[in-house]
């Protein structure tokens, strides 16, 4: 449903585009860091109900769970209104992402797009930290970046990478506010 409404949008919306063009938009569009940020728009993470191991390595915050938790919105209303309405829906959803084209090319690439404002700003280069915490077996990592004076930014994950694309996007968000 998500992938559908949004290849269906873009293809509407950029005529022009090419295949790879439009593939990388959909891409960006609905990946985790995207639908997390959706959730975060919605404060969605506030609602959830999770287990008490979750709660203790903050799991509301996981750019996992808040797409799971925003793809478990979109069955739902897939299951209670018909796909049509559903499709609605998500558009609604990923339209604030749409509508900012830099926004679109950070979600697709976060840490790039980060690199990038840090540069136009005469900022050094962003610098990533990464601690992680739990057992082996469910290890949360938490990334915070900093890019000189001008913004630090914390993000979460299942892995490293997870969570310096989480921490690049909140510091892109908080930059280009």
């Amino acid at each position: 449903m998500l992938q559908r409404a949004v290849t269906m949008m873009l293809f509407e919306r950029y005529p022009r585009d090419d295949e790879g063009a439009l593939a990388k938009r959909r891409a960006g569009l609905v990946s985790t860091v995207a639908l997390a940020s959706v959730a975060r728009r919605l404060g969605l993470g506030e609602h959830l109900r999770l287990g008490r191991g979750e709660v203790l390595t903050r799991g509301a915050e996981k750019p996992s769970i808040l797409a799971d938790a925003v793809e478990a919105l979109i069955g739902a209303a897939f299951l209670s209104v018909g796909s049509e309405q559903a499709e609605a829906f998500v558009l609604r959803l990923v339209q604030p992402l749409v509508d900012d084209p830099a926004s679109t090319g950070a979600v697709t690439d976060p840490k790039t797009a980060l690199q990038e404002a840090a540069a136009q700003r005469g900022a050094n280069p962003p610098v990533y930290e990464v601690t992680g915490t739990g057992p082996e077996h469910a290890r949360v990592f938490t990334a915070t970046v900093v890019v000189g004076e001008l913004v630090t930014a914390t993000g979460t994950g299942t892995s490293k990478k997870q969570a310096e694309v989480a921490a690049a996007w909140e510091a892109y968000r908080a930059l280009d506010a």
